[in-house]
């Protein structure tokens, strides 16, 4: 499909939808896509999430993707 096809579909499933919560999020990933000159600025409570994360992965206390797996099927009883 080219890009004109594309486009093309996208405002019409657009035009026809009327869920805002839809519309919101289409716009919302476009405004992030398109807008690449804006700089976010985290808020003092990101700014402590992230430095507690890099502290716990400095000390060893994270999980790999495959224990993460196997934790998450665990609790889902797969």
């Amino acid at each position: 499909m080219s890009t004109i096809e594309l486009q093309e579909q996208l405002i019409s499933k657009i035009k026809n939808t009327t869920n805002e919560d839809v519309l919101q999020g289409v716009l919302s990933l476009l405004e992030f896509e398109t807008n690449n000159e804006e700089i976010y600025i985290f808020n003092e409570e990101e700014k402590k999430a992230i430095e507690m994360a890099q502290q716990q992965v400095a000390e060893g206390r994270f999980y790999t993707d495959e224990e993460a797996d196997k934790l998450m099927d665990k609790w889902l009883k797969v």
